[in-house]
């Protein structure tokens, strides 16, 4: 088994980082990038569209595997796992918010919220509890009995915010899960998101272009044309190969 490097800045991080590179058709989207979060933060990954952030959480999500780089979650290395590992190391820890829902038009707001835990094996019961639960706590109970096609964009967003929290993960990725809302809806979002969050303890990795995002985190990370914005150009990333895409 392959050791992590321990220096001071990472041992308290629960997710973290180091030199990822990543390219796409010989055009990179990520050079050198290394950062971590410690458990419970929230860490603000922001810049302008384009530059990177949605690959950087594909490649600390185990979605991605980068040309070269290391990742790491609770002390164990992700970068190095096959892809069942990787889709079960999702499944079990990680939870998911995209810029759009991606509900199930045939199926409740509840039974969206639970599908994760239904699909793990969760009861019936104990599925429709949780997912009634964060429901609640993100202010769209009122949508339990209702399908996706019946609600406003906020409020199914709301839904896939709840249906990532309800599975217990460890850590949560949000890529830019305001994107698609109007300015009032965005800081609701954001703000439910957050709370919600903090009081279970879990830690967020939020990827976001709104400035506004920003001080709700913990700490944050500027990318820009896939470095980050402290780092000096570097040509390493010439010639990058195209990352692997997990199946």
């Amino acid at each position: 088994m392959v050791a992590p490097p321990e220096p001071e800045s990472e041992i308290d991080d629960v997710l973290w980082a180091r030199s990822l590179h990543c390219s796409f058709g010989g055009f990179p989207a990520l050079t050198g990038v290394s950062l971590g979060v410690r458990e419970g933060d929230i860490l603000a990954v922001y810049g302008p569209r384009g530059s990177g952030k949605s690959t950087l959480l594909r490649c600390l999500s185990g979605q991605l595997v980068p040309q070269s780089g290391e990742v790491w979650f609770d002390g164990h290395p992700v970068h190095t796992l096959g892809a069942a590992q990787r889709e079960r190391l999702r499944a079990d820890s990680f939870g998911w918010v995209g810029p759009e829902p991606s509900l199930v038009p045939e199926l409740s707001g509840w039974e969206n919220a639970a599908l994760p835990l239904l699909l793990r094996g969760t009861s019936h019961r104990a599925a429709r509890a949780a997912a009634t639960e964060w429901l609640e706590r993100l202010d769209v109970a009122d949508c339990a009995r209702r399908r996706p096609a019946e609600l406003s964009q906020d409020r199914r967003q709301r839904i896939a915010v709840a249906r990532a929290l309800a599975s217990g993960p460890t850590v949560l990725f949000a890529d830019e899960p305001t994107a698609a809302l109007h300015a009032g809806d965005r800081a609701h979002v954001l703000r439910t998101l957050t709370t919600a969050a903090r009081s279970h303890h879990i830690t967020v990795v939020l990827a976001t272009v709104d400035d506004e995002a920003v001080p709700l985190a913990d700490q944050a990370v500027r990318l820009a044309d896939g470095r980050r914005g402290d780092s000096p150009t570097t040509p390493e990333a010439e010639g990058q190969e195209a990352c692997s895409l997990s199946v």
